[in-house]
């Protein structure tokens, strides 16, 4: 076997798949291409040895024939001179050879070399990737991970370390409350050294993000495990790379400190940042989704406007605060605020005013709470608070300074003008007035309301309530009792008639609304149309009643072939809708039944905020052939206003006017002359709460159009309706 057969069989049993096997090849192949550059030239030195020799002898032959050149074999002597020349030429061509053979092994040397610095080159960055590619397996984003980031990064580097020994990890952010710098120690490091490094990182952060020397910094430290390298800080070397502009919010740098007996590759460099960039991107994303997730779990339990605590942290804490205190034998309060009219605020002002005085409520409250005290934005205007230890007692006289305080802000729109809030509050105790949660908040939302109907700004407990807590329970709860009984239809209509003052002659009836409890008197309207009108049920009311009572009103009828009048209470907000009134035309059509007998009746405090629609609104259905009557007129603040703009075809004068005309001469006066002004106008009067004899020939004199009342006839079911009136 030759040499190169030799090499050829010895290198093709290499493996290589390493930079160690790439080496082991590079070795053999030097290794046996200088044995044979070895052979050829101690060949060479041998020929040429026997060349020498070969040319002494011959030269010494020459000689002897030279000598005798008269002898007879002189002929020899021309042979031994061609021979010689033969020798020369063969010699210089065995030179030629030796040197061209030369020059092709060390030519082939130095390809190989370069070959082999390529295949290396090439192996050692496969090695590089696939040592990074087992890094980049790791970054599994997961909650957990997200919320401990600076722990993740810990993993990280440690496999980091297989490819790269640094000696300091650090990453810079630059945030609202000045520079968080965190540093990851590769090796145990003496405290100088660890001073030396962090002084220079933070010189240098600073500089390059462009920060003022004075920037508050705040320093979090990591172990990450090896051996201490770093003996001079003067012998380290930084890599840094600049956070990316998705977080700005999170700018920053992040970089890695080294000491390095020898300068890196340029390959090792690139492959060192290229880490350092999937490092920016686990850093970046990591963090950005810290905050994020911080953010929702904040606003899961707190109001993005107001900054309170919100209704599922009201819910949490109620529960706690009642374990706490049964444990303890404590009592604690709960306090409910409603703000008054704040609709009228949003409607007036604008909703950006609107929030902005919720938000400067929500100040108020936090100011004038002590530290314990809880307070909660739980929907809309309406505020809650928890005060932990506080008897009744207490907790009336933390009320009472709320309102104060509350009544005393002094609220600005943008263009400067001024407003006041007030706010009415319920108060119940923990285990006073209930022992769970579902008992008190139903006591705190009925003395809520309950304060409501005292006129607003007030501050109202369940002792100043008939009803306890079990009785009525949740308004929510009972809410859902009605929408059943809604359902079910037992909640019907009612017929109070209204008669012809002078003649006594039946003029209409007005629907009224009853809940129909088995077993159980009708309950009256005003137990229940707070919570009807709450939680959004008035209009499938109105729709059920309006259905009733138009089929009732068909079979009414007179000698003369008419049926009476209907009047039917219609809330401001369903005429805001305007679907109610539509659907009364539509049933009117499918029942036959003429507009023109029904009157709708409006509440004269519910239109205050519709004035500027109502006059279009009522001409509408007017020409339809509906009417419609001013409720409770003489109750509000512009009853002439809305009787001059909005021309109603009826009156209904307030009965708490009508009740005392007997022994209050200022009612009266107020009384007679509405009737006079609205005769005037050629609008008809109808007198409310007449209860007597005495009151009824009093109006009579008035000149009062229709009355109604108990003493005229009491609300009665359909089936006490005679059929033909």
């Amino acid at each position: 076997m030759n040499s190169v057969d030799r090499i050829y069989h010895d290198t093709a049993s290499i493996q290589v798949g390493s930079p160690h096997q790439l080496n082991a090849l590079r070795k053999l192949v030097v290794e046996q291409l200088s044995a044979l550059l070895e052979s050829q030239t101690r060949t060479h030195l041998f020929d040429a040895t026997i060349q020498a020799m070969v040319s002494r002898v011959h030269a010494s032959l020459m000689a002897d024939l030279q000598t005798d050149a008269a002898c007879p074999g002189s002929h020899l002597l021309d042979y031994c001179r061609r021979l010689d020349r033969n020798l020369k030429l063969l010699a210089d061509e065995r030179q030629r050879q030796w040197r061209r053979n030369g020059e092709h092994i060390q030519e082939l040397l130095t390809e190989f070399n370069q070959t082999m610095d390529i295949l290396s080159s090439t192996l050692v960055e496969t090695d590089l990737l696939e040592r990074q590619s087992r890094i980049l397996e790791q970054i599994i984003f997961s909650p957990e991970r997200v919320t401990h980031w600076e722990e993740f990064v810990r993993e990280i580097l440690s496999s980091f370390c297989d490819i790269f020994r640094f000696d300091f990890f650090y990453i810079a952010f630059l945030e609202n409350h000045g520079l968080s710098l965190f540093f990851y120690y590769s090796g145990a490091c003496s405290e100088r050294i660890k001073c030396s490094v962090k002084e220079r990182l933070i010189a240098e952060t600073i500089e390059k993000l462009g920060l003022p020397p004075d920037v508050a910094v705040e320093v979090e430290e990591y172990q990450t495990g090896g051996a201490a390298r770093l003996t001079d800080v003067n012998d380290i070397r930084t890599l840094t790379v600049t956070l990316p502009d998705y977080a700005p919010q999170l700018a920053g740098l992040l970089g890695v400190v080294y000491a390095s007996p020898t300068p890196l590759g340029a390959q090792e460099l690139s492959m060192i940042r290229s880490l350092l960039s999937v490092m920016v991107m686990v850093v970046g994303s990591s963090r950005l989704l810290g905050h994020t997730l911080d953010e929702l779990e904040y606003y899961a339990t707190h109001d993005p406007l107001t900054g309170l605590c919100n209704r599922r942290r009201f819910t949490e804490a109620l529960d706690y605060e009642i374990d706490r205190s049964a444990r303890h034998g404590h009592e604690f309060s709960i306090l409910l605020l409603d703000l008054d009219d704040f609709k009228n605020i949003n409607d007036s002002f604008g909703h950006p005013v609107g929030d902005m005085a919720l938000a400067q409520i929500g100040e108020c409250l936090n100011d004038h709470l002590r530290k314990g005290d809880i307070a909660f934005r739980i929907g809309g205007d309406e505020f809650a608070v928890i005060l932990p230890e506080t008897p009744p007692a207490g907790a009336f006289r933390v009320a009472e300074v709320l309102r104060d305080r509350l009544r005393g802000m002094r609220l600005a729109s943008p263009d400067g003008r001024q407003f006041f809030i007030t706010a009415s509050i319920g108060v119940v105790s923990y285990p006073r007035d209930g022992n769970d949660a579902a008992d008190l908040v139903a006591g705190v939302d009925l003395v809520l309301y309950h304060a409501k109907r005292m006129g607003k700004d007030e501050v109202s407990t369940l002792e100043s309530v008939n009803n306890s807590p079990k009785q009525s329970r949740n308004s929510r709860v009972y809410a859902e009792e009605l929408r059943l009984a809604l359902r079910e239809g037992r909640i019907v209509p009612y017929y109070q008639p209204i008669v012809d003052s002078r003649t006594g002659g039946l003029f209409a009836y007005e629907a009224v609304a009853r809940l129909i409890e088995p077993g159980r008197e009708a309950v009256s309207a005003e137990v229940f149309i707070n919570t009807i009108e709450k939680y959004g049920l008035a209009g499938e009311l109105d729709k059920s009643i309006l259905t009733a009572a138009f089929s009732a009103a068909r079979q009414m009828i007179r000698a003369d072939g008419s049926t009476p009048r209907l009047f039917i209470n219609l809330s401001a907000e369903e005429m805001r809708d305007r679907g109610i009134l539509g659907f009364a035309k539509d049933l009117c059509d499918r029942l036959e039944f003429p507009p023109d007998r029904v009157v709708f009746e409006i509440v004269e405090r519910e239109a205050i905020g519709y004035l500027a629609h109502m006059r279009k609104f009522l001409a509408k259905f007017r020409r339809i052939g509906f009417s419609f009557a001013l409720d409770d007129f003489g109750s509000g603040y512009n009853s002439f206003h809305y009787l001059r703009e909005l021309h109603f075809e009826y009156v209904k004068i307030d009965g708490e006017f009508v009740r005392n005309i007997m022994n209050s001469r200022i009612d009266r006066a107020l009384v007679s002359n509405l009737a006079s002004l609205c005769r005037d106008l050629g609008t008809k009067t109808i007198a409310e709460f007449v209860e007597s004899e005495q009151t009824l020939t009093t109006l009579q004199d008035m000149g009062i159009d229709y009355v109604q009342g108990f003493h005229i006839g009491m609300p009665m079911p359909e089936s006490a309706l005679k059929l033909v009136v």
